[in-house]
């Protein structure tokens, strides 16, 4: 699987599982340490921890680890490193308190066709 499947299918699972506000973000052409970033919103510390876990278990399944997991769900950010993938999973009040999309404004942001 190359990054921007790796990222697709994290988009994927986060909308089967109820996430809110799904984003995908190339930043391959303004970042060296990643290519897409992937955000989702969770109502809750406890949705955004099961949000987190549910990635973390499809992409076991297709051998795909995290590198190391930042955040708590008492925090409001749970960010998940999988190399050139990264994936953020906040709550809405973190998400509009960080407005991430806005610093990476200036990327690409995919069409997601979410839809089954």
């Amino acid at each position: 699987m190359n990054s921007k499947e790796i990222a697709l299918l994290a988009a994927k699972v986060l909308d089967q599982k109820k996430a809110q506000d799904i984003v995908c973000i190339d930043i391959s052409v303004k970042s060296s340490f990643a290519d897409y970033f992937i955000l989702a919103s969770g109502n809750s510390e406890r949705q955004i921890k099961s949000l987190s876990d549910d990635v973390d278990d499809e992409f076991s399944k297709n051998e795909i680890f995290a590198k190391s997991v930042e955040g708590q769900p008492s925090s409001g950010w749970i960010l998940m490193d999988f190399g050139d993938v990264i994936v953020n999973v906040l709550t809405t009040e973190m998400r509009q308190r960080y407005n991430i999309e806005k610093v990476w404004g200036d990327c690409e942001f995919l069409e997601l066709d979410l839809e089954d």
